[in-house]
């Protein structure tokens, strides 16, 4: 809409939003394919735009709404307030600097998510690398030892091992790096189409510093020089041509990829082809075309024009308005958009699109975007190939959604077409600051409109707004449009993509965190040990008459206290292996490849949409085998967001039979036997289908219904809407399936066939399913033209026009559309929650009708069905005009824009007319009963947060095994939202347990990682959450929680998730895990130790956010319960095994210089000590955190119980680090004193009269039994001995061995020259090892014995059971779960027709069986005597007798068997405890007043976040 400085409207509005019909999709070829991987794995950027939202100073209202007076005044250029980008027009004095280039600069389109360039890489690598303070520390070792007089006898080979772990990392780092750099040279080479030869007054040509040129002239050369070697290996099977030589040729015209199609552009245009040069545009589709001549004007009556496309139906002057005759037979005036062409500018005629990278595009470029091409920037849409203004987008790398978008383009600008077009368009765009919201853009274009018949005159200050719709984003893909002509608004870095590309946070493992403690640890006994080194030494030094006075000539630090200085920095190079550096690397290799295992485990891998399990940090594996609470969403987790229509009331008659599983939940726990119940209801439901289908055929022979896709079975309602029961019911049945037709977002897909199919695109799942059965009924949306929507009524044909489209968002909780019929009435659609249209309604009317449909949709909601309210609204001309204006001037504001079409939304969605409800069901995916029960068998605790109401997350809560009817449902619900009466519940509910909710106890939970008893679970709403958040609760609330099994929190935004995950994590000290699909639950992802994101219907931005990215809930079993177990584990005993093996080499050479002084004499050769970390002892430690399997995957999930070692974090505490420690102190006593008394009787004479006693010899002795020992112990500590287990140890022990026979095979040993032959030649070398390991490892052998034998752990109890053979029922299973369990009694797929059965007629195992909760008899030992809220233990809480006075149908209608039998049901149980507190119960629903109809005033609900 077009807002002129002297005119806010006209009489009629024409729609706001007009979103028409996709056609099919025809795939044409490609000219480039960029892959989408590049868009979802940019690194963490920051914008370097100093933008901020404008200020808005003095401001004037009008009815409520805000306008700024300043939007439209010309600024200075400046971006602290916004951008403004000017097109044609010269730029003002105030944007300029001296020289006259724009001030602003802005960033490049060109993107770079790779860290290094060649020419950086070496120093840029390193500099990251030492930020590892164990680097910087052995770095500072190699830089001491230079110096002789610290010792170091081959300082060059010194820094081999930094050196190679340097080399190893920077490999890696490269790779990762080169590949990031090629997918961005693909991507910033990506080819588009850019107006040239014409001036963008918004940027100035770079000036390129030499620096900067050499920079890329380097890269330039090694790519050219790779690609050269890649084109030689490969052959020429590219043709010869590089991507980036692809991307520029040039591109195929539409003309000549459709040469049958002749231009009607071209051959009607005032200009010639010859004189404007351009790409060449396609004209109008076949069933367009027709109305092309019609609709233009009479050339005589024509104004004289030098459009290029001079036929437009909204291009109207502001004194040539032709009439149009309305359906309602008045005359109205259509709205003038004006347009930024400006006839009377002189252009050159040179401007033309040429094809050109990606990386060229700047700020305030025309672009054109043609079919499946990608977009290269924010771009503003000016036109389409559409006549309407409409394309369609994928943003599949934005959010992951399938579903097309329509987007729209301006008004003011839909005649361009060509170059001369842009040349001749002059207008300025006032635009927001780059920000990350990719749902929101304000901004506004400007112009000056030129009225062609007056010439002389100056102008009319003219504006329109542009909002998300009129935005395409950069990653997104055109779809189903030949062509889109737009104007460039943001480039590179601040694009909305590369925005929101750095949203998930860096996550740390908790083993990782306390990794850092252990470390310091070592260094303070590395210090200690150098200080007594360093003391004992000067003291000797300082003592007279010793035998040093006749062999020594002096010390080097000529004095005691500089030679016990000298001493203990020497020690800091000889002790050098106690600090771990190869620890480090080694548990990246280790978690590299546990995250490869998880994304090849074929039991975790999705089929139906092709998605593995896909680690996305790979650094936080062994949090998984830590998790003690899971913090889930509903919709779409637990359930399959795969919504299908299965019940409706309409004025007061229910309509629609359905067996959910949480009716079947409800039915178990009253002791019913449902698996007869379902087969005999299922019976009758199919019955009805039938029944259903002839009656609709009848009827109306609708092509589009499609038998298999009925999924609202109700014959009744097909009676009724014939008049059975009546005008009246008729008529309500006709405007409720109308209002399910017209009020809806959603795009068509027709497919042509016999017979044909339409296809509904939607943003929301539950939209599809209510304009897809309104289909099924007869109301078939066909499509949407220019102005409206076309629907087949019944079998014929009418068109309504859509004027506005009140979008739904999450405070609004509702969408209203605006339609005018064919008989010229205004009517107002509105659907959304219970509570929001009922708080809507006109007063005092429909008081039976909202009581019955308060009850019909309590019973919808106790069956886990989700339930929106239909409503509508008679607007009068007037009344709508005047609305109509104060929207227009909402809508074209550009500060709180949002809010401020909020606001005049709300005010049009009073005094409504209820015309029903509806129910769809949101089925639980496959195993989650299964997988729900396994994890709290593990101990695990699960809280679900959702937005849904609460009786049907409590239903839910049942079916899927989180409530049992022994279960206290404590109901936290605060009336006054007082925090004096929300702590006064929780101490009443505190009281109950025993607890207080001081510090102490506290101090007591978080100590205490034990299940709670199954006997309380607590429902909280958003209102009363927020309450208990707050500071002075959280901590009373916190240990309530931790008394209950389950915890619900229902109708919570996205913060408030968030936040109770924060709450638990910081409060109990514990692990934390959350599971969503949806953009609503990032934040909760995001705060918790590990998010998981699954792949679902809602878009993959909780994907993109997560830590690890699943297809279902049931495979976070598998994940958490076998790959988080392997890996805590297996990294746990390595981490204790490194620090093991380096204090028994360190201390054994510890104990050698008590005899020499503590002269810092090396025992063992220098490369001995350089390849003890690196080559003698890596290999079995590694393989042991990679492969190490105390039990199978299969034995993992049948013993569940295992998985509470983690959770009480045993597997690596102090306590085990200093056994280890200690340990590993006792074996370097054995290792040294063993070759030390074994030389010390100085006898060693060999049989060739030559002794080996000598230093490097003896070392030699130590050394091999040492590496034999540590790599044997570490054998001894993995649990799974297979080949290549026992052959990496046996490498391991058999290098030194090997290194020793060929180093000292050389002279270049020196004194280390032939001691292999020498030392392996004598029995008492062989003698001595095979002794020292048996003496070193027998305490260890003898402690785990005893462990195991008198004081066994779970773990070793359930090996003995699988030595023993009691898990081999398990071999029969590929998975302990089996897949492809047969649907549950109450799974609509019964009751579709029969399909051939393709197990083969194999019975079922009771394992393989859906679960339940376990059925309960009303017994009474179900009376639980602590509970709070009344509860007798069988169901609900709090009685009422609503439902106990439903009326019961008449007899001269036919039954309703599901109504009928869902209140037969809640007649037998307790009623929902919702009924005097809840929005969604009958009892309230009945007697809530319209607080919305009588004032102006938005209401704000507090813990909302969707309809789900």
């Amino acid at each position: 809409m077009v807002i002129k400085a002297d005119e806010r409207g006209s009489d009629v509005s024409n729609p706001t939003k007009r979103i028409r019909w996709a056609t099919q999709r025809v795939t044409g070829p490609k000219e480039r394919h960029v892959r989408q991987s590049i868009l979802d794995r940019f690194q963490h950027r920051k914008t370097t735009s100093s933008e901020k939202k404008r200020q808005s100073g003095d401001t004037s209202h009008l009815d409520g709404i805000t306008e700024d007076p300043e939007e439209s005044e010309a600024g200075d250029g400046h971006e602290s307030s916004g951008r403004r980008i000017y097109f044609n027009i010269p730029l003002p004095d105030t944007a300029k600097d001296e020289h006259g280039h724009p001030i602003i600069h802005y960033e490049r389109n060109k993107i770079r998510t790779a860290k290094y360039t060649p020419l950086s890489f070496v120093p840029k690598n390193l500099w990251f690398q030492f930020h590892n303070v164990a680097n910087i520390y052995f770095l500072f070792v190699i830089l001491l030892g230079i110096y002789w007089i610290f010792g170091n006898p081959n300082p060059a080979l010194s820094s081999v091992p930094l050196i190679v772990i340097l080399f190893l990392t920077a490999v890696k780092d490269g790779i990762e790096d080169w590949r990031r750099t090629v997918l961005d040279n693909e991507l910033n080479n990506a080819g588009t189409h850019r107006l040239v030869d014409w001036n963008n007054v918004n940027t100035s040509e770079d000036n390129i510093s030499l620096w900067r040129r050499i920079k890329k002239a380097t890269t330039h050369s090694i790519i050219s020089t790779y690609q050269s070697w890649s084109f030689k290996r490969k052959g020429s099977a590219a043709g010869g041509k590089g991507y980036a030589e692809r991307a520029m040729d040039n591109r195929p015209s539409i003309e000549t990829r459709q040469s049958h199609r002749a231009s009607v552009f071209s051959v009607q245009s005032g200009a010639s082809e010859d004189g404007i040069k351009m790409t060449p545009v396609p004209s109008p589709q076949p069933e367009a075309r027709h109305d092309v001549q019609n609709d233009r004007l009479a050339v005589g009556d024509r104004p004289p024009t030098s459009f290029s496309f001079d036929h437009d139906d909204n291009a109207l002057t502001a004194n040539g308005h032709p009439s149009q005759i309305g359906k309602s037979g008045k005359d109205f005036v259509p709205k003038f958009y004006g347009s930024i062409v400006d006839p009377f500018k002189q252009v050159s005629g040179r401007a033309r699109f040429k094809s050109d990278h990606w990386k060229s595009v700047q700020v305030g470029d025309f672009v054109r975007i043609y079919n499946e091409d990608q977009i290269p920037a924010d771009i503003v849409v000016l036109a389409t190939s559409d006549h309407d203004g409409q394309c369609y987008v994928e943003t599949k790398n934005l959010d992951g959604e399938t579903n097309l978008k329509v987007r729209q383009a301006l008004h003011c600008s839909r005649t361009m077409k060509h170059a001369k077009d842009c040349e001749k368009a002059s207008f300025v765009i006032e635009s927001e600051p780059p920000n990350v919201n990719l749902y929101q853009y304000s901004a506004a274009a400007r112009w000056t409109q030129r009225d062609i018949r007056k010439p002389e005159e100056p102008g009319t200050e003219m504006a329109e707004p542009i909002s998300i719709n009129n935005l395409l984003l950069r990653g997104c893909s055109l779809r189903n449009t030949d062509w889109v002509l737009g104007v460039v608004v943001y480039t590179g870095q601040e694009t909305k993509i590369m925005l929101n590309s750095g949203i998930t946070p860096s996550k740390r493992s908790r083993i990782a965190r306390d990794l850092n403690r252990y470390v310091v640890y070592n260094f303070v006994v590395l210090f200690f040990m150098c200080l007594v080194s360093g003391i004992v030494q000067g003291v000797t030094w300082a003592k007279s008459a010793t035998s040093s006075d006749f062999f020594e000539y002096g010390s080097i630090g000529n004095g005691p206290a500089m030679d016990g200085f000298i001493t203990f920095w020497s020690c800091v190079i000889l002790f050098q292996n106690l600090v771990p550096i190869s620890l480090y690397i080694s548990l990246e290799i280790i978690k590299t490849a546990q995250a490869f295992f998880i994304y090849s485990d074929t039991f975790m891998y999705y089929d139906k949409i092709d998605y593995p399990c896909t680690p996305k940090s790979w650094n936080i594996s062994d949090d998984l085998g830590q998790i003690e609470y899971i913090f889930s969403d509903k919709t779409g987790t637990l359930t399959q967001n795969v919504m299908e229509f299965k019940k409706c009331t309409i004025n007061g008659v229910p309509y629609g039979e359905a067996y959910t599983e949480a009716q079947a939940g409800m039915q178990r726990r009253q002791g019913i036997d449902i698996e007869a119940e379902g087969a005999k209801v299922h019976k009758q439901i199919a019955e009805d289908r039938v029944r259903m289908l002839q009656d609709l055929r009848k009827m109306h022979a609708n092509p589009y219904l499609h038998d298999d896709e009925l999924t609202f079975v109700a014959p009744d309602f097909v009676n009724d809407l014939g008049g059975f029961s009546g005008v009246e019911q008729k008529t309500a049945n006709k405007n409720f399936m109308l209002a399910l037709a017209l009020c809806h977002t959603v795009i068509t897909e027709r497919t042509p066939g016999d017979p044909p199919t339409i296809e509904f695109k939607a943003q929301s799942p539950d939209e599809a399913a209510l304009v897809a059965t309104a289909r099924d009924c007869g109301f078939t949306v066909m499509g949407r033209s220019n102005d409206g929507i076309i629907l087949n009524v019944l079998g014929e044909e009418q068109e309504f026009t859509v004027l506005n489209t009140l979008e739904f968002n999450s405070s609004r909780k509702r969408m209203s559309a605006i339609i005018r019929m064919p008989n010229g009435k205004i009517m107002l659609y509105c659907k959304g929650a219970d509570s929001v249209i009922y708080s809507r309604l006109r007063p005092g009317e429909q008081s039976q009708l909202r009581r019955l449909t308060g009850e019909h949709l309590e019973m919808f909601a106790r069956e886990g069905l989700r339930t929106l309210c239909i409503a509508c609204k008679e607007l009068e001309e007037e009344e709508y005009q005047t609305w109509n204006k104060e929207h227009d001037l909402a809508a074209a504001a550009i500060v709180d824009r949002e809010d401020k079409l909020e606001a005049v939304s709300d005010a049009i969605e009073r005094e409504l007319t209820l015309l029903g409800g509806t129910a769809i069901e949101d089925r639980l995916q496959d195993g989650v009963p299964d997988a729900i029960a396994l994890l709290g068998d593990a101990g695990i605790k699960l809280w679900v947060l959702t937005g849904d109401k609460v009786e049907t997350a409590i239903n839910i809560g049942f079916s899927c095994n989180l409530l049992n009817n022994d279960m206290d449902l404590i109901v936290f619900k605060i009336e006054d939202d007082k925090l004096e009466s929300a702590e006064a519940e929780l101490d009443g509910h505190l009281e109950g347990f025993g607890l207080k909710g001081t510090d102490d106890e506290l101090q007591v939970a978080r100590k205490d990682h034990s299940a709670p008893d199954p006997t309380h679970a607590i429902v909280i709403d958003g209102d009363s959450l927020k309450l208990v958040l707050e500071n002075q609760l959280r901590q009373k609330f916190l240990l309530l929680c931790k008394q209950c099994k389950s915890v619900l929190c229902c109708r919570v935004s996205p913060s408030q998730k968030a936040a109770v995950v924060r709450m638990v994590k910081n409060g109990l000290d514990v692990m934390t895990l959350s599971v969503g699909d949806g953009a609503n639950d990032v934040a909760m992802i995001q705060e918790a130790d590990v998010g998981v994101g699954i792949a679902g219907e809602e878009g993959r931005q909780a994907v993109m956010s997560s830590d690890y990215a699943i297809g279902q809930f049931r495979y976070l079993q598998r994940l958490i319960l076998v790959h988080g177990r392997w890996s805590y584990r297996r990294l746990a005993e390595t981490i204790a095994n490194f620090f093991y093996k380096n204090i028994v080499w360190t201390f054994a050479l510890f104990w050698y210089q008590i005899y020499n002084n503590f002269d810092v004499t090396y025992l063992f050769d220098y490369t001995y000590i350089l390849l003890v970390n690196l080559a003698f002892t890596s290999l079995p430690v590694i393989f042991m955190g990679i492969l190490d399997q105390d039990v199978s995957d299969k034995v993992s999930l049948a013993v569940p119980q295992l998985y509470r070692r983690g959770i009480e974090r045993k597997e690596w505490t102090s306590l085990k680090f200093w056994t280890y420690m200690l340990d590993g102190i006792y074996q370097s006593v054995i290792c040294y004193y063993m070759g030390h008394f074994l030389f010390a009787p100085a006898r060693f004479v060999t049989g060739n009269g030559l002794t080996i006693n000598d230093r490097p010899r003896v070392g030699v002795f130590i050394a091999c039994a040492t590496i034999v020992v540590v790599n044997t112990y570490v054998l001894i500590n993995t649990y799974r001995w297979d080949w290549l287990m026992l052959l990496l140890t046996a490498i391991s022990i058999l290098l030194i061995w090997f290194w020793t026979g060929v180093y000292t095979a050389f002279a270049s040993s020196l004194q280390f020259y032939k001691a292999a032959p020498q030392v392996f030649g004598q029995l008492s070398f062989w003698a001595m090892i095979l002794l020292t390991v048996g003496v070193c490892l027998l305490p260890r052998f003898a402690a785990k014995a005893f462990q195991k034998l008198y004081l066994p752990r779970d773990i070793d109890i359930i090996r003995e059971q699988v030595g023993q053979g009691k898990f081999q029922h398990l071999d029969r299973y590929e998975a302990y779960v089996p897949p492809g369990k047969l649907p549950s009694a109450a799974s609509s797929e019964v009751s579709q027709p029969a399909k051939p059965d393709q197990r083969g007629g194999k019975a079922l195992d009771d394992d393989e069986r859906p679960m339940y909760p376990p059925s309960v008899a009303n017994t009474g030992t179900t009376h639980n005597p602590r509970s709070q809220t009344g509860s007798d233990g069988t169901d609900y809480t709090g009685h009422r007798r609503s439902l106990e006075q439903l009326p019961r149908p008449s007899f001269d209608r036919p039954v309703r068997p599901s109504f009928e039998r869902m209140r037969d049901s809640m007649d037998r149980i307790r009623p929902s405890f919702e009924a005097s507190n809840d929005f969604t119960s009958a009892a309230l629903l009945t007697r809530l007043e319209s607080s919305h109809s009588g004032t102006p005033t938005r209401r704000t609900l507090h813990g909302s976040s969707s309809l789900r």
